[in-house]
């Protein structure tokens, strides 16, 4: 007998790496030796300062349910970091979450409805696409182009605007490319967006993995836009706090109302103790961050140099983030099959490029936020098996 379930749900999907670590994990458990490159989390440990200050929020208590958009000095900092960036910010603005997924999820239920339209990098994280379902608007792809730094298609963009167009995620730096936004595409976005009145959605969760700027070029140097535009960032990528589940979101002050309900009637709130090591962060771990930005840069360098040596793979220097995507279409076998095959045939755990949209067709994702030794080994495997095909 078939489940009931809602069209909001029907089509939604895991998420490719969950997948693949899964089968992985299972290889493993065969007595296969696997690379694991396929999850994009921080191989350092949590830095020492933010453990310090989790261990001592615990006892001093802060173990009970606190305000649903989080604790106000925590939200205060964040916006004062903001408003020194030269994007002021108000702390009644801030939102806390677990995470920064409720961050993309619970502002796009609050502003959008079937009949709405919203579109999406392609090749993207695919909780986008998910998260647009789940408000049952319709999801738009619009492609991205490896020529430009995997930004988008402007006149694409353009094309697949509508009177019904609700919303435009953006992602830089992104996953799974790596790429940024140049601020003269962000120019152009700012005035398609005046033109139409949409709202957008930056996805900045990678924000300080940067290797070649300054700053990450951003949406919010546009004030005008401030009425109607969402910034998503969080803690996990940078301090290596993914289990530690802390995020947030910047939007307009109403918006940020409804999506506190939203928590409210959800998760209810986020762990304070963790709220207080997410200050820690803020305050005492720049020189970590800088640390482990420049090893990351050392190990883009190093396994983008092996992957372009490789027969049959290109694959462009990402600007952002920890992730390498190469074009592997000269392969002459569809993403998918070739990701299967890797993990099957050489022990590589990577993820197909179609596990974030049809555009990434072509692709493979790569993580390199893990060891030296296994990235060297990776290429290695990698270009035996590509000799063997």
């Amino acid at each position: 007998m078939d489940a009931p379930f809602t069209d909001r749900v029907a089509n939604i999907a895991p998420e490719g790496a969950y997948r693949v670590m899964a089968k992985a994990q299972e290889l493993e458990a065969q007595g296969k030796e696997i690379l694991h490159l396929e999850i994009g989390q921080p191989d350092f440990p949590t830095f020492p300062p933010i453990c310090e200050a989790g261990k001592e929020a615990i006892d001093q208590g802060y173990t009970r349910y606190n305000p649903s958009a989080g604790y106000g000095d925590l939200r205060e900092k964040i916006a004062h970091i903001r408003s020194e960036q030269g994007y002021p910010t108000a702390a009644s603005q801030v939102v806390i979450g677990p995470g920064a997924k409720p961050g993309l999820v619970f502002p796009i239920l609050a502003i959008a409805q079937a009949g709405d339209e919203i579109l999406y990098p392609d090749p993207g994280f695919p909780t986008y696409r998910s998260s647009i379902e789940l408000a049952s608007a319709t999801p738009v792809p619009v492609p991205l182009v490896e020529e430009n730094s995997f930004s988008f298609d402007l006149e694409a963009l353009e094309r697949r605007i509508t009177s019904r167009t609700k919303l435009l995620i953006l992602n830089s730096p992104a996953n799974p490319t790596g790429g940024i936004i140049p601020q003269s595409d962000l120019d152009a976005i700012a005035s398609i967006s005046r033109q139409h009145g949409f709202w957008i959605l930056s996805d900045e969760i990678y924000s300080r993995l940067i290797y070649d700027l300054k700053q990450l070029p951003s949406i919010a140097s546009h004030a005008d836009l401030q009425n109607r535009l969402i910034i998503v960032d969080g803690f996990s990528k940078t301090y290596a706090m993914t289990g530690w589940r802390l995020g947030h979101a910047i939007m307009p002050e109403a918006l940020a109302e409804k999506v506190e309900l939203l928590l409210m009637h959800s998760i209810g709130c986020t762990a304070g103790f963790t709220q207080k090591a997410g200050l820690a962060a803020l305050d005492k771990t720049d020189d970590y961050v800088e640390e482990v930005v420049n090893e990351y840069r050392t190990r883009r360098n190093r396994f983008i140099d092996g992957l372009n040596r490789l027969e049959g793979v290109d694959c462009k220097k990402p600007d952002g983030a920890f992730y390498a995507f190469p074009n592997v279409s000269k392969l002459g076998i569809p993403s998918d099959i070739l990701a299967n095959r890797l993990l099957e045939e050489a022990g590589i755990a990577c993820l197909s490029g179609k596990d974030f949209g049809p555009g990434g067709e072509g692709y493979l994702r790569f993580s390199y936020a893990t060891g030296q030794n296994t990235l060297d080994r990776c290429i290695d495997a990698l270009g035996e098996f590509i000799s063997r095909i």
